[in-house]
Formats: C-alpha cells, sequence, structure tokens
C-alpha cells in the first residue's frame, strides 16, 4: 500500500464509519501486487516483465441490490465508495440476505518455505526459461514448436467491511506451463505441464525431467495408433481424477450457479445419491500448502473445509455470503476474486476426491478390453457434460496394461459418471498446477487432487479437446 498500515486502518475505519449507515454492507478492498511475466515461443521472447500495480476495489450492498467500484488511485476512494453505494441505491428493490460471520481482525501471512521469488534477478528467470526451451526443442528434430511460460506474483491485500472485519493477508504464487508440439507430416501431437507452487522458487527451478517428458510424449504420440472409438471400463490416474472432480462436478457445487439455474438446483438436491457409499469429495482452503489454500476469503470469512459428497450423497455446496444467506445454509469461505479489478464470486478452492480402499494394480482386474489414461493436455465442460483429452493412454487387455495409444479424449455427463465409478484406488495425488476460470476471472490458483479411479461406460475417441 502507499501508506503505512497503521494509517490504511484508520483510513478504512473513518471511511467504513461515514458511509456505513448508507448501505446495509459496504466492503473495501485495497491491494499490492508485484510480479514477473515471462513467454518463450520458440527461443522468441513474446514476453518478458516486471510489474507492481496498487488498487482496490468498493463493494456496496441496498436492499439486496450491489454496487462495485474498482481504482488505482488512494486519493479517489471517498469518490469510489460514493459510486458504489449510489449504484446499489439504484438497483436494490428486495431484501440483502447475507449470512452472518464474526467480525476478525487478524495480520496473515503464508510463510515461503525456500527462496522469495522477489529475490531471484529477471535475467535468471528469463535463462531459466530459455534452458527449459532449449531441452523441449532438443528431444526430437519432429518437435515444431514450443512454449515456455513462467508467471510469479507477491499480493497483499487489506479487507475493511462495515461488520467490524479488519484482516491483512500476503502471499506469492509461482506457476511455470510446458508445452511441445510435434509434427510428421499431417499428424500432430502435443504435450503439456503446468507446474504450480506457493512454497518456494526451488520448486520451479529443478524441473527438467518434466519438461522432457512433455516434448518426448508429444513425439512418442507421433507413431502410436488412435484409439479406436467405443464405450469402455477406463482407469484413470490422480491427475485426471483431479481434473475431473474440479471442471466436471466442482463447478456445478458453486451456489450461485445453483441459486441461478432453478434446473440445477432440482438436480443438485441435497441427500441426492449420486455414487457408491465409498464415493467422498470435499472443497476446502483450510488444508495447508496448496495453491487453493488461505486464512480468509474474500469476504473475510474464515477457510473451512467442505465435504460436498459423503457416502455417496450430496451434502454440501460451496458459499458466498450472499448464496449461504439466500439458501438459509452455512457459509463455506469460498468467496474469491482474482484481483481488485473484479467482485468476489463463489469458487473453488482445493477440491479432492479422497482416497479409496482398492489396491491400484486391482482397478485393472477383470478389464477385458479398457483403456487407462494418465494425465491431460486439454478439455472442456458444458454443464454438466465433459470432454477431457488424455495426456497419455494405454489399452487394458485382459486385466492387463497393453499398448499404447492415442487421441484418447473421455466425454460424458457427470452425475452418470459418478454412478459408475466401480472402484477407487488407495494412492492419492495433489495437482498444483490449476488455473481456474470463471466470470471473467481467469488464472485463479486452485488445487485438486485424489486416488486413481476405474469407471464404467466412459465414452472414449473423437478429435483432441481445445486446451482449458
Amino acid at each position: 500500500m502507499p501508506t503505512p498500515l497503521a494509517d490504511t486502518q484508520n483510513l478504512l475505519a473513518d471511511l467504513i464509519g461515514r458511509y456505513r449507515s448508507q448501505v446495509d454492507y459496504l466492503a473495501i478492498r485495497l491491494e499490492e501486487a508485484e510480479g514477473t511475466d515471462i513467454l518463450l515461443r520458440g527461443d522468441k521472447i513474446e514476453t518478458l516483465s516486471e510489474g507492481l500495480s496498487i488498487g482496490g476495489q468498493v463493494r456496496a450492498c441496498y436492499k439486496g441490490g450491489w454496487g462495485f467500484a474498482s481504482f488505482n488511485r488512494l486519493a479517489s476512494l471517498a469518490e469510489q465508495i460514493e459510486t458504489a453505494i449510489a449504484a446499489a441505491r439504484l438497483v436494490g428493490d428486495e431484501e440483502t440476505l447475507l449470512a452472518a460471520v464474526d467480525p476478525v481482525q487478524a495480520i496473515c501471512r503464508l510463510p515461503l518455505l525456500g527462496t522469495d521469488p522477489r529475490q531471484i534477478p529477471l535475467v535468471q528467470k528469463k535463462a531459466l526459461c530459455s534452458r527449459y526451451g532449449e531441452i523441449l526443442r532438443s528431444v526430437d528434430d519432429r518437435i515444431a514448436t514450443t512454449s515456455v511460460r513462467y508467471g510469479d506474483s507477491n499480493q497483499r491485500v487489506v479487507l475493511a467491511t462495515s461488520d467490524g472485519t479488519l484482516i491483512e493477508q500476503s502471499w506469492v504464487d509461482l506457476e511455470m506451463r510446458f508445452a511441445a508440439t510435434a509434427r510428421d507430416g499431417e499428424t500432430v501431437q502435443t504435450g503439456r505441464e503446468t507446474i504450480g507452487s506457493r512454497k518456494a522458487y526451488e520448486d520451479l527451478a529443478q524441473l527438467d525431467e518434466q519438461v522432457q517428458s512433455a516434448a518426448q510424449r508429444a513425439v512418442n504420440a507421433l507413431s502410436l495408433p488412435p484409439v479406436k472409438g467405443n464405450s469402455y471400463t477406463v482407469v484413470i490416474d490422480p491427475i485426471l481424477t483431479g481434473l475431473f472432480v474440479h471442471e466436471a462436478f466442482g463447478h456445478l457445487s458453486e451456489a450461485d450457479m445453483i441459486y441461478e439455474n432453478p434446473d440445477l438446483m432440482e438436480v443438485m438436491t441435497l441427500g441426492r445419491q449420486f455414487g457408491s457409499c465409498d464415493l467422498q469429495i470435499f472443497d476446502g482452503a483450510a488444508p495447508a500448502g496448496h495453491r487453493g489454500s488461505y486464512f480468509y476469503d474474500d469476504e473475510g470469512v474464515p477457510a473451512t473445509t467442505t465435504q460436498l459428497i459423503k457416502d455417496g450423497a450430496l451434502v454440501g455446496r460451496l458459499h458466498s455470503r450472499e448464496t449461504a444467506g439466500k439458501l438459509g445454509e452455512k457459509v463455506t469461505g469460498n468467496a474469491r476474486c482474482l484481483n481488485y479489478h473484479y467482485p468476489p464470486v463463489v469458487r473453488m478452492t482445493n477440491t479432492w476426491i479422497e482416497r479409496g480402499q482398492t489396491p491400484v494394480p486391482d482397478l485393472f482386474d477383470g478389464i477385458t478390453e479398457g483403456v487407462y489414461a494418465r494425465n491431460w493436455i486439454g478439455g472442456m465442460t458444458n454443464g454438466e457434460m465433459f470432454t477431457f483429452a488424455a495426456g497419455e493412454a494405454w489399452m487394458i487387455r485382459d486385466g492387463q496394461i497393453a499398448e499404447p495409444v492415442r487421441d484418447v479424449n473421455l466425454s460424458g455427463n457427470v452425475f452418470s459418471t459418478l454412478a459408475d465409478i466401480e472402484a477407487i484406488g488407495d494412492d492419492f495425488y495433489w495437482d498444483e498446477s490449476g488455473g481456474c476460470g470463471k466470470a471473467g476471472q481467469n488464472g485463479l490458483a486452485v488445487g485438486c487432487g485424489g486416488p486413481s479411479l476405474r469407471i464404467q461406460n466412459v465414452v472414449v475417441g473423437g478429435e483432441a479437446a481445445e486446451e482449458l
């Protein structure tokens, strides 16, 4: 912030006190962010920048109507408050329903376990990207295009509300993305990897093996036969499980989507059975050490862990204070915004399927002909329908992993697929590569995870899906 924290606190307290009587709810968020963005395509630099941004947002609610204003000049804060209040009073004509929360006053800093990326010179970060780019290109002459993207961000946020909450939070987030496309005549194949961390710069500095693997997968796939489209029993690895639970099920658990869609509300009825009694699904920012973890959400609600499916039945959903108030349910601490340009909306944090009891080798038992799929290179969802492109895949024959195949796309209806989970592996993996998009807020850090799964009646085939 451009002023010392004590001065910022005093300023926000004065402004909240001056304007709180004009609305039912008032929140002011100030934010300072600095970061690095590097993009290499081939050996050419497309982006190489370091930046610092300072700004804020005001949210006001009056008779159920919301006003919002964002700004990057602290001197205009009072004017922005008046703008947000005027908008809220203009559209409000019902009742403000916000679930009650206890006011919080806290300073929270997510600790790093290693080197802060702000201590690494830009030239050293660029050299890291160049090294990874050279590894991608060196794998094979058939590598046609490559890309390497590096990003780090340090954010510090101060939130004050008319409920008496005053919170300062800060954290560092890092991410790298690699892609290599191999071409042999008309055949084109792509390998991708994404790595994220909120722990240390070192987590991105020792990825030679993963980078080489991404390019090698693209090259290897050139000579593989495409999978024969059909409905198969499929075994998926934990990375695909994490993608599935986040994209196909997690978004449907966000209560703003449910509240605004009567048909989805009917489908997502609490107590409805969606899977076997072994199926447990959770979301929560409370588990420490993951990219979707934090102390308080962007409404000042403490992080929690929410069970969404218990013993196969729907038992919970993800809330902001408003959706919890409108549906008469408990807040879950899932109101998040990407930065000060956007208002908080209901978002996932870390979403996972709990590990099961089936040894992973036993997941293949009894499958006469099926598919084993690992990792992912793309995908898309449309409501309750999904299609995911596997990064690698093999046929399963008579209970054994057999020949590798390519162009494996898994499609289905999320509710039918949950019901078709036949066995849940005893392994588990956290994938920290997620960057979630919703309501124009793309790239929000999330985590997802789970065990290997055995699922029957999965439609396999088709052309490669678009990248998420």
